[in-house]
This record gives structure tokens, sequence and C-alpha cells, in this order.
């Protein structure tokens, strides 16, 4: 189902005509600061920040705490207003769009995803369906196909009538990304998806997301704390430190020792791994021991 209606075609031309050439999505100069009143300094700011990514990239924010990953991400999905610059999908602003047009273009994958009441898992994947229907409607056909397609795409049919509340960590990370894959849309957002999962279930997240960005032309962009794992998996890693962006680029580009030890603090080793992507590893120096 297309969220596009044929008066609104030349406008849309007209958008992606004005979009930087081959990106779907792009960050110019967007910035953004939190205060606890209009007139009180910032309490944080995250400078003016550029990123663009394309159709079938998988894009990794990484970071310490406190750095403005999820901010930044906030600022993507158009739930926060740039002070400054600009974030566009398809030549779209995002943060103009209104909420429904938004939510059947953006899927957005929290860290934590609350069981209100108990329900099943093809249930819980038709909740996606929510940005196309009207009040008081029931799902169509076109519903149910969409949502058993979504947990097919991730391996997980198998889960289609078992309880939410009954099937695991990794199982259920699997369920909320088809209830977001239900939405239908360009641009996916994952914000630390890998927390509280083992190092399989983390590894078996990032390969469904390179191939669901490989095969099926996502957009996907990640906000992790696992480096190895977006070295890896990622086409793209984006650098964050006290509200600014370091550096962005393919991740042999960023992963650099002396950058990532000032960034995080530690000591740390960087070499290329097996598959000619760079990999992480912290020590302990001799002093670092004795003090």
């Amino acid at each position: 189902m297309s969220d596009v209606t044929p008066g609104r075609n030349a406008a849309i031309s007209a958008a992606a005509s004005a979009a930087p050439a081959g990106f779907r999505l792009s960050l110019e100069q967007a910035s953004y600061a939190y205060a606890a009143g209009d007139r009180d300094a910032p309490l944080f700011t995250l400078e003016a920040t550029s990123l663009q990514a394309r159709r079938h990239e998988l894009i990794a924010i990484v970071g310490p705490n406190a750095s403005g990953k999820s901010t930044l991400l906030r600022l993507i999905s158009g739930a926060l207003r740039p002070l400054s610059g600009r974030v566009q999908l398809d030549g779209f602003e995002v943060s103009s769009l209104d909420p429904r047009t938004r939510a059947r273009r953006i899927a957005v994958v929290q860290q934590e995803s609350p069981l209100l009441f108990p329900i099943r898992v093809a249930e819980y994947v038709l909740q996606g369906r929510h940005p196309y229907g009207q009040a008081l409607r029931f799902e169509t056909a076109e519903d149910l196909s969409i949502a058993e397609n979504s947990l097919s795409q991730i391996g997980a049919g198998y889960l289609r009538g078992r309880w939410m509340h009954q099937i695991s960590g990794g199982e259920k990370q699997k369920v909320v990304l088809a209830r977001a894959l239900a939405q239908q849309p360009l641009l996916l957002l994952l914000d630390e998806p890998t927390l509280h999962l083992d190092i399989g279930a983390q590894v078996e997240l990032l390969r469904q997301l390179r191939r669901l960005a490989e095969k099926h032309g996502y957009t996907i962009v990640v906000v992790t704390h696992e480096l190895n794992l977006a070295a890896e998996f990622a086409d793209q890693i984006a650098l964050l430190h006290r509200g600014k962006c370091l550096r962005s680029g393919a991740p042999s580009e960023v992963y650099r020792r002396e950058l990532l030890e000032q960034v995080f603090g530690a000591s740390l080793e960087v070499e290329m791994g097996p598959t000619g992507r760079p990999r992480v590893t912290p020590y302990a120096r001799r002093e670092d021991l004795r003090s």
C-alpha cells in the first residue's frame, strides 16, 4: 500500500530532485540542544552533523554514553526538529512530515519495547499496520499478508502463534523488528537493538539487518556500543563524542587507535580481522595496573 496520492506526485518529484544525488537520507549540518527552559543555557548540545546514506546501506552510530547517539537518532526520526541545518528523507524535511506519513516512511525500534498486556506474536506484528488504517477499522487481507511477510523476512514465521511474554529475548527482538517492517518503511532506525542479547543473538540480529538492507533495499541506522559488530556489518560508521561527530566513513577510516583511545578513555588495539574489517581489542597496560 502506498502513502502517495496522485495529487502529490508533482511535489514528490520536485522534492526528490532536490535531494542529494543517490542519497535516501541526508543530514546537512543538523544540530540540537537540550535546555531546562527557553532562556537557560543548554544542558547538552549536539553540534552540527552531516551524514548521508543510500538504499541498501547500514549505518552504525557509536560512541560513549552521553555522546549524543540517541539524540542524533531522534533527529533522524523526526521526533526532534533541528536547531540548524536539515534532515531529509528522499528530499522531504523529516520533522515537517505529519505523524502518519512519517510512520509510513520511518520505523523506529526503541531500546525497550514493554508489553502492556498479553498478546500473540501475529497480533503484535499487525500493530505495525496502524499508520495505514482508519479509526474503528479492522485489519484487511493486505494487512495480514504484509504482517506475515514481515515475519518471514526475518525467519520468524514459526513464532506467529506464540505469546510474546513466553518467547526468548532474541526471539522477541526479531518480532519487534518484524513489527517495524510491517510499516513498510524506507528508513529503519534501531536504538541499541543488541541490548540484553547474548553474543549469538547479537550476531544473528546484525546478520538479519545486513540481509534486509542488501536484499530488500532498506536504509538502516543502528545505535550500538558493540564496536566490533558495527565494524563487521556496517557500511559506514559515525563516531560521536561529547555531542560532536568526530569522524564518519567506512569502518577502516573511522577505527584508528589513537582516536578510539581518546574517545573511550581505554587502552585499545585496532587490527584487521580475517574478513578485512577492523577489530578492536581492549588491553591493560602495566602502568594502568600499577595505578
